[in-house]
């Protein structure tokens, strides 16, 4: 072969090369193209998931809210799925369809109201003819027939004329009953029905000042104010009274709830409306009630000061503060979950599978809890301790090895509900532990939760507390109304006969003179 012809071919070749080399080159090129596009793409699906994950969630929880509105029964606490076969559900469901047909009247009872106030007529013939001498009883058993009678409130303007004489040298006065206040005209049942109307009933004052007026009595606004405001100051000391034994009581709960204070600027004029916490504190034992106020504020300092020497088990929710008294810096203090938080975290999930499987497994210990109750049937503390010892750990361990699968799912996304209900379960393991290692706590902090009622009630119906001490006279008045509201006193009775017993006192009084008084043993004593 020619020199000519071989240097043809290498050239042949060596384009062949280049040619070869540009292909590759524009093919890599396309690659990386769609190696760009594929990771936009994949990105942009990520953010619309997250996306569709929040609107979702918004949806879930708005249509929740209205299911709240909506649903005219409460929750109730049903046995976990699987441990009822469908013929015992079908026979329990017939029992009770037999026994509302049984009671008659769509399955109500009627209320006798035995423990009210009665009063007896006789009732005879009045037929003209009739004569009771001659008659003779159809039957020693008499037909009874019950009426109710409202009897509206009643003002009463008592006049006390007050004698004076002269007896051997002598000068002899009548003493008038005493006053609820120094030179005041009211008498301490007056004051206790405006508190009352106001802290049980949630009645807006301006509300109640039209409601004294529609029954004969007109009473200014600001007067009703000064009496409210004398009162807290006349039950201050029984208010701290309260606080110290709440406090030494070695089992409470503990949550925060909101009023809305106008708040005053320096010159004195309104400089707006800002929500102001009240950290309420149950003494489980005692059922007494402690409301803190302290300018509205919501910060751990003000919760963790009023704990600093508390020695004992507290329940509550896994709020920051309160999770701080699991640490070294109190090592007196136990701290114990509220169930109901951590449940109600995966019910908001909504349809989610693994969310109703641990909602299920919760209601598993529940369902447990509600075999016995203590007081009853010879049940004791230290045996509701043992059983809870038999019961509990399986329970606990399922709970924990099904909340290990769906922390570990790889599809979990980090801004989802059940994300945050996973999170929320394991900080709160070791007090969720805690639970199960007395006799005597509850599974949740629902006792809280229910006397919390009273202040939303009174949130929807009045605006705002007029100022931080408007407030803190709220909280003194709370904390009596809603004490008496836990032993089943009646407030207005309760507020009568302390007004009238402590009108006296000194305020230099020793709080242990108080303590008798409070509605955990007043109740004994009445």
């Amino acid at each position: 072969m020619r020199k000519e012809e071989i240097v043809e071919l290498l050239k042949q070749q060596i384009n062949s090369y280049k040619k070869l080399i540009d292909d590759l080159r524009e093919q890599e090129k396309r690659q990386s193209e769609q190696i760009t596009e594929l990771i936009t793409e994949v990105a942009s699906l990520r953010e619309a998931l997250l996306q569709k994950g929040e609107s979702l969630s918004k949806q879930k929880r708005v249509c929740k809210g209205l299911g709240k509105l909506i649903a005219v029964t409460s929750e109730k606490q049903l046995p976990p799925s699987g441990l009822l076969t469908d013929e015992e559900r079908r026979r329990q469901e017939e029992e009770r369809s037999l026994q509302r047909k049984a009671r008659k009247n769509n399955g109500a009872r009627r209320d006798m109201h035995a423990d009210m106030e009665v009063e007896e007529h006789d009732i005879y013939p009045e037929q003209a003819e009739f004569d009771r001498n001659k008659a003779r009883p159809l039957s020693e058993k008499l037909r009874i027939s019950i009426r109710y009678e409202c009897v509206p409130m009643r003002f009463i303007k008592h006049v006390y004329k007050i004698h004076s004489y002269t007896q051997d040298g002598r000068v002899y006065t009548g003493k008038t009953p005493p006053s609820a206040f120094l030179n005041s005209n009211y008498d301490a049942s007056f004051i206790a029905g405006l508190m009352e109307l106001r802290y049980i009933q949630s009645v807006p004052m301006e509300r109640i000042i039209g409601y004294f007026e529609s029954h004969g009595f007109t009473l200014k606004k600001p007067t009703a104010h000064k009496l409210i405001e004398r009162a807290s100051l006349l039950l201050e000391n029984l208010y701290k009274c309260t606080a110290q034994t709440v406090l030494r009581d070695n089992y409470i709960s503990a949550d925060e709830t909101y009023y809305k204070i106008l708040v005053r600027g320096e010159n004195g004029k309104e400089s707006g409306v800002r929500k102001g916490y009240l950290w309420v504190i149950i003494g489980m034992r005692s059922k007494l009630l402690y409301v803190l106020y302290r300018d509205g504020s919501r910060s751990e300092d003000v919760i963790l000061r009023e704990l600093e020497d508390y020695r004992g088990v507290i329940q509550s929710d896994g709020y920051s503060p309160y999770r701080k008294l699991q640490k070294e810096g109190y090592p007196h203090i136990t701290r114990i979950a509220c169930l109901q938080h951590v449940k109600r975290k995966f019910i908001d999930c909504g349809e989610d599978e693994e969310a109703g499987k641990m909602v299920g497994l919760i209601n598993k210990l529940y369902h447990q809890e509600h075999k016995h109750r203590i007081g009853e049937k010879n049940w004791t503390e230290e045996k509701n301790r043992r059983f809870r010892n038999e019961y509990a750990p399986p329970v606990l361990e399922e709970i924990r090895a099904h909340l290990d699968r769906i922390e570990s799912d790889p599809s979990l996304l980090p801004k989802s509900e059940l994300y945050a209900a996973v999170v929320y379960m394991r900080n709160e393991w070791d007090a969720i532990e805690n639970i199960f290692k007395h006799g005597a706590t509850r599974l949740d902090n629902n006792t809280v939760e229910r006397m919390n009622r009273y202040f939303s009630i009174s949130r929807r119906n009045s605006l705002f507390f007029g100022s931080h001490k408007g407030a803190e006279r709220g909280a003194i008045l709370y904390t009596l109304a809603l004490s008496c509201r836990m032993n089943g006193i009646n407030l207005f009775q309760y507020l009568t006969d302390i007004i009238n017993t402590t009108a006296e006192w000194q305020p230099n009084t020793p709080l242990e003179k108080y303590r008798e008084l409070l509605p955990d043993r007043y109740k004994n004593n009445a």
